[in-house]
């Protein structure tokens, strides 16, 4: 390939320069943070000024956070109850060494979550 061909290295090293400094998109991400902000500080007056709607947001929030922590039990929950029915439906010899495989799996997995928490 001769010198200075598209696609060498510095030609697209030049390029996604070129791209990054591109001050058009400079201005238009400038401005949409600006605009992100003042709006954040709109909101946070608002709410400093109403408690009450201050509260219900925060109230609101949890609600949400624990209906979401309790489709996530559920969905583990039809996961368990789907495996158990796959399982019971195996002969009885598969089944067992399937379910050893399945634990020491999980215990593995539990011993490497709570190693990573501490």
């Amino acid at each position: 390939m001769p010198d200075g061909a598209p696609g060498e290295p510095i030609d697209l090293m030049v390029k996604s320069a070129r791209d990054l400094l591109r001050p058009e998109e400079l201005v238009r991400e400038a401005t949409r943070d600006l605009v992100k902000e003042e709006i954040r500080r709109h909101l946070e007056k608002t709410l400093r000024e109403d408690p009450k709607l201050a509260q219900d947001l925060k109230d609101a929030v949890r609600d949400l956070l624990e209906a979401r922590a309790r489709e996530y039990a559920a969905v583990l929950r039809v996961g368990a109850a789907t495996a158990r029915l796959g399982l019971s439906a195996l002969p009885p010899d598969v089944r067992r060494s399937l379910t050893e495989d399945i634990v020491n799996l999980l215990s593995k997995e539990l011993g490497n979550i709570a190693e990573r928490s501490l």
